[in-house]
């Protein structure tokens, strides 16, 4: 691992997941990890775009928790196999990172109708296009379309979701819910011990989803280690 950066600590900010509260970030920039180096990181709560390392340290507050879902003793739930019975015919291709005019144009529309922002494509290409690590993409069409893009991390052990985009006409398939199932699949398929889903912050909405996928382990900042759930 090349650290381009030392670790830092970021101005304080409103907190994007809880009204009210503020947030701070440890950072640092670095090059060149291997599986190895990742998983060091992804187990001790640290999350990255492209080069750019993170993990919350909010004075007061410790809402952000790390979730991973352990991948042998993974079973989708009733309501998660209705998901995928609705994505019969949904096609889904893994693969290396590529980037494309239409997979920018997936994530304009997404950023506009989820979020209401005008993204950038230099900001685009360095979140998720600068590779620091191992990276891999998921891909989903219809019909030959397509309407969806996972961008994801590959550690000596597990796969670790970064972002996941999707056109708004395939919103009512549940496609964030079905990306989770097929990825975790996935890592299944490839031999790896846990799929990781980022940050579960509870009394955020749009978070909760998270949860729903057990058997599950939740990292302790206090005890700096995975307890299952």
């Amino acid at each position: 691992m090349l650290i381009l950066q030392e670790r830092r600590l970021s101005e304080e900010a409103p907190c994007p997941y809880l009204p009210g509260r503020t947030s701070r970030f440890e950072y640092f920039f670095a090059h060149d990890l291997d599986g190895s180096d990742l998983e060091a990181l992804l187990s001790t709560g640290w999350r990255k775009f492209g080069w750019y390392y993170f993990r919350p340290d909010c004075p007061g507050c410790k809402s952000c928790v790390p979730l991973r879902v352990p991948v042998s003793g993974f079973r989708p739930s009733k309501s998660q196999r209705r998901v995928i019975s609705k994505n019969r015919e949904t096609d889904m291709r893994f693969g290396a990172l590529r980037h494309s005019p239409e997979i920018f144009s997936i994530y304009e529309e997404h950023s506009r109708d989820r979020f209401g922002r005008e993204p950038e494509l230099n900001d685009f290409l360095f979140n998720f296009y600068q590779a620091s690590c191992p990276g891999v993409q998921s891909e989903y069409y219809r019909g030959g379309r397509l309407l969806a893009v996972g961008f994801l991390d590959r550690s000596s052990k597990a796969l670790s979701s970064v972002y996941f985009i999707f056109r708004s006409a395939f919103a009512h398939r549940s496609p964030g819910i079905y990306s989770v199932l097929r990825e975790i699949e996935l890592a299944g398929t490839l031999d790896l011990a846990y799929y990781y889903l980022g940050y579960h912050v509870g009394g955020c909405p749009r978070m909760e989803y998270k949860s729903g996928f057990n058997p599950h382990q939740r990292y302790s900042w206090e005890e700096a280690r995975w307890i299952d759930v």
